[in-house]
């Protein structure tokens, strides 16, 4: 072991020089140390044994020591820091993303929610906590902005959600963050839910990036018997298919077992068999809360303190969830991984209508209100400087920034000449320097009409500094305050709007509930924002929304769900 006693300076540098420090476990670093410590550690084939106290010159490490800075990662400065070699650890952190599916703003405990997420709780509050975080207002856009840190006007999923029957994915031409992320090493897994389309074999995960698939290639299923219904209403069919993958095979050895039970095995063999040299991605989009409601009783019976049925069963979920999270962490804690690791937590969008609950904010999924795209999340590792553990983050954040923040900011992985619509971040969290996003276009959704120019009629929302403009119809029955089951609480009244219906300015920093439109008194700051949606709209792609085909019926494909191009 290297000591570093009491020094004044520790300076951390890539290979090119680069002054913003490197995470744990890199293959080259510089320290500054005295000349006589510095000649007698170039020369030594070992860092053990050895004490540094403060003074100047630089020492390269080569990667063989696999050294890493242990107590002040991230970081420069004064204190006491240890320099310790770790046999067969990764030169790059493990990256671990949990994506919680509709879990709504007041859907944990630590928003004070009736449902309780004890650990999940507890997690975060090492970590630090998004409060001022985004993502999109429903699943499929959600995901893409997280593989492709691009905008949906980018991608052409503007509207809606990829169905089963449609023939359309994420674009295949645009790189991922598993793609970029195993350009730098790392192996790569997804475990849960993928909902990105699959109507033909380079839509499918292990085309794009991933090594290792388990799950479901749809939106949602039975969590059981892992089928999906769906409708083609124009043709006044419903098809029905199962929906459960191993790699690229069908596993039918899945049906009638609970699919959380599922992930937390396979992901146990994911961490037990993972090579040590290696950083893992592990990407775990789960199933839940969504539907349909279905939770194992000895999670029912957990909850009985709630009185609403479905509520109830969304809380017994949400316990599976909490429980799952706590194995994990676990899990990488067994196989000494857990202090080389970076896990983030995210929901996808706001809670569902009538089961998922997003109070005190405004609308649900599915809606352009807070309630549907203010997202839960939270980042939690012990390479986080010590100051910002435990802390809250007020840093405007979006969905689209993390393939930035996991590549550049934590994995130091070139991100070339990629086109983003999303920052890295990681500065940002670790120093709480001040954010490069000043601006979060949340969607413009023209379907079905498609105007050549932008007009206040369309479906759009912009958040731009403490000002957010909706247009359109942001969804949500005008948008909708929905107090907690079973609360106390009186729904309040949609306030009456002067003037044009299809326009409304809300500070949200001072007004994060919705309840005050400023439009018509800040005519100015309405207009400057049209502007930038007009802009934005001028360079969006057209969206794809693609009729269902019958193609897509898993009675043609042994009864699965699974590719069905019709164009072949």
């Amino acid at each position: 072991m290297v000591e570093l006693l009491n020094q004044e300076f520790v300076e951390v540098f890539t290979e090119e020089d680069d002054t913003r420090p490197l995470i744990s476990g890199w293959a080259f670093f510089w320290i500054s140390c005295t000349p006589s410590i510095w000649s007698s550690l170039e020369r030594s084939s070992s860092l053990s044994s050895t004490s540094l106290c403060s003074g100047s010159g630089r020492l390269l490490v080569p990667s063989s020591r696999r050294a890493t800075i242990q107590n002040c990662h991230f970081c420069s400065g004064k204190g006491n820091k240890v320099l310790q070699e770790k046999s067969g650890q990764p030169s790059k952190p493990h990256i671990v993303f949990i994506l919680a599916d509709d879990l709504g703003y007041n859907d944990v405990s630590y928003h004070g929610s009736e449902i309780r997420t004890p650990y999940i709780d507890e997690l975060s509050g090492r970590g630090i906590r998004l409060e001022n975080y985004y993502v999109q207002q429903v699943c499929s856009p959600s995901r893409s902005q997280l593989m492709t840190g691009r905008y949906q006007i980018h991608t052409g999923l503007q509207h809606s959600y990829i169905a089963p029957p449609q023939p359309y994915c994420m674009p295949t031409n645009l790189p991922t963050l598993p793609e970029k992320l195993r350009e730098a090493g790392y192996a790569t897994h997804l475990v849960g839910k993928w909902h990105l389309g699959f109507y033909k074999n380079e839509c499918l995960p292990l085309n794009r990036g991933f090594d290792s698939f388990y799950g479901i290639l749809t939106g949602s299923a039975n969590h059981y018997q892992h089928n999906n219904s769906q409708d083609i209403e124009s043709m006044g069919v419903r098809l029905d298919g199962y929906d459960f993958r191993d790699g690229d095979g069908v596993d039918h050895s899945a049906a009638g077992q609970y699919d959380m039970d599922l992930y937390n095995k396979r992901v146990q063999r994911i961490i037990a068999r993972h090579d040590e040299t290696k950083p893992l991605f592990l990407y775990i989009p789960y199933q839940a809360i969504h539907l349909p409601l279905q939770a194992p009783g000895e999670y029912m019976a957990r909850v009985q303190h709630i009185v609403s049925e479905d509520r109830r069963t969304v809380a017994a979920m949400a316990a599976t969830m909490d429980d799952s999270v706590r194995k994990i962490v676990n899990e990488l804690i067994k196989y000494d991984m857990w202090d080389n690791t970076v896990l983030v937590f995210s929901s996808d969008n706001g809670g569902q209508l009538n089961y998922g609950n997003n109070w005190p904010l405004r609308g649900h999924k599915n809606t352009l209100w807070e309630g549907g795209i203010r997202a839960v999340g939270f980042v939690v590792s012990n390479l986080l400087p010590s100051s910002v553990r435990g802390t809250v983050s007020r840093q405007l954040m979006d969905m689209s920034d993390w393939l930035p923040t996991l590549v550049g900011g934590v994995a130091k992985h070139r991100l070339g000449d990629m086109a983003l619509d999303g920052y890295n971040m990681w500065d940002s969290l670790c120093y709480s320097a001040l954010s490069p996003r000043g601006e979060i276009l949340h969607n413009i959704d023209p379907w079905p009409d498609n105007p050549r120019e932008f007009n206040v009629n369309i479906t759009a929302a912009i958040r731009v500094g403490d000002w957010k403009l909706l247009t359109g119809d942001p969804g949500g029955e005008g948008g909708r305050w929905i107090p907690p089951p079973n609360s106390s609480i009186t729904e309040p009244e949609i306030p009456y709007k002067d003037g044009a219906f299809n326009i409304w300015l809300f500070n949200i920093t001072g007004d994060p509930y919705e309840k005050v439109d400023l439009s018509s008194q800040h005519v100015d700051v309405v207009d400057e924002l049209i502007g930038k949606l007009s802009s934005y709209y001028k360079g969006a792609v057209a969206v794809r929304y693609p009729e269902r085909s019958l193609q897509s019926d898993p009675a043609r494909h042994g009864g699965v769900w699974g590719p069905f191009d019709p164009a072949r």
